[in-house]
């Protein structure tokens, strides 16, 4: 067996706080010195190693009889109340399984996933993009972010689990604050509240079915129990939630300054599926996830895990290990020497929903853009802030002007140009 690499003084490199949030791809740089794993830590006091090489990564999606997703023992040596533990506190549900159980719960997922029709998710996107651009188009600036991007999934989402607009309040609350909780406090509220909206939804689904994906996670041949279908909802919508809003955010970023998208953004050299492809693989909205524990002590790419100790994935640092493309400099770029990007994730654990999430993405900007469609920045792309914190890769804002347009109320089209911009 080989020996233990020892590195007995190495330093621990924070992935939260204003430094990383600006620069992460600069901390991964550094911690290539360390080979395929790194040590890092995800917040005071709770470390874990990251994997940041291309074909380990991949090895390690790729074998479940190795690496777990069961947190149990780990969970025993971290603080109940950090700020992460709602991101890793292991529940009965698909990303936190293994085996048989785990297929079970995936297919659940999937099947359900599978019953969306794209064309009417492709208008719901389209009804409610057009309602949140109508909400500030006249004003002739917004935040992209703020007013758009995070907001539009959760209202495409909320409608496709079964609930109306307004209960999207409180799902806004819960999952906002289960990425972006600075102290166990906010993090303990944020988990409450995204528990009270899961907890509302199912019960009102257990008494009137519909067609939406709460009734046919509890419809699935899987029989689940009611304790498990809250549980698949609420993995579903948080993985879905913020690696969604953060490609529509980062792709739209990066469209607004190349020039190869527009002489106007509705008409150019490349598409809305161009960008966020371009995203996926240079700026992924989910840098640092897939939280494995090796199931034994292993020896890994040249370093000793012990069992039961936390392994997360960087999809950004392993995909972009062979160089990143800049906004404006290239478009697909695969990165890794060729490999595709694992913005996805991989093997059993990979995202089960990619199209329908695409296709959200793809709508939506299509819909800012072709009615909104001399939108440029107001600071320069290198100005723009990002949010700080260990697994997502998103953005505080976007602030961008356009010429101001106003509804048509003669129906031809949502739009028309305003007056005041004539």
């Amino acid at each position: 067996m080989p020996p233990p690499l020892s590195r007995p003084n190495h330093e621990v490199t924070p992935l939260y706080g204003e430094e990383f949030a600006a620069d992460p791809y600069a901390v991964y740089e550094r911690l290539r010195k360390y080979g395929a794993v790194a040590p890092v830590e995800i917040a005071p006091g709770v470390g874990a190693m990251l994997v940041i090489d291309y074909r380990a990564a991949l090895d390690l999606l790729h074998d479940p009889a190795t690496w777990s997703k069961d947190s149990s023992v780990w969970l025993d040596s971290v603080p109940e109340d950090s700020a992460v533990m709602p991101m890793l506190r292991g529940r009965p549900n698909a990303l936190f399984t293994d085996g048989e159980v785990h297929a079970r719960y995936r297919r659940v997922i999937h099947d359900s996933f599978e019953r969306l029709e794209p064309h009417h998710l492709r208008q719901l996107v389209r009804e409610v993009a057009d309602s949140l651009i109508s909400s500030f188009a006249q004003d002739g600036q917004a935040d992209l972010v703020g007013q758009f991007a995070r907001v539009l999934p959760l209202l495409v989402f909320n409608r496709v689990f079964g609930l109306p607009d307004e209960s999207s309040e409180l799902l806004i609350e819960g999952i906002a604050g289960m990425f972006d909780s600075e102290t166990p406090e906010q993090a303990a509220a944020a988990d409450a509240a995204y528990t009270r909206y899961i907890t509302e939804l199912t019960q009102l689904k257990q008494r009137e079915r519909g067609q939406d994906l709460t009734s046919w996670f509890i419809d699935h041949p899987a029989e689940l129990s009611a304790e498990e279908v809250v549980h698949q909802i609420v993995v579903t919508l948080g993985a879905s939630y913020e690696p969604l809003s953060n490609l529509i955010g980062n792709a739209l970023s990066r469209m607004l300054v190349d020039d190869r998208y527009y002489g106007n953004l509705s008409g150019g050299a490349l598409t809305a599926r161009d960008a966020l492809y371009d995203v996926l693989s240079n700026e992924p909205p989910m840098a640092n996830y897939s939280a494995h524990y090796p199931r034994r002590d292993v020896y890994f790419h040249g370093v000793w895990m012990r069992a039961g100790q936390l392994v997360l994935v960087s999809y950004a640092a392993a995909t972009t290990q062979n160089g990143r493309s800049a906004p404006g400099e290239s478009v697909g770029a695969a990165g890794s020497g060729g490999g595709s990007h694992l913005a996805w994730a991989a093997g059993p654990h990979a995202c089960p929903a990619q199209q329908p999430a695409l296709l959200i993405a793809t709508t939506a900007i299509e819909r800012l853009t072709a009615w909104l469609s001399d939108i440029e920045l107001t600071v320069s792309y290198d100005q723009l802030k990002w949010r700080p914190g260990p697994f997502q890769r998103g953005l505080v804002s976007l602030p961008a002007r356009f010429s101001p347009v106003s509804p048509d109320s003669a129906g031809g089209t949502p739009w028309k140009r305003s007056r005041q911009s004539a």
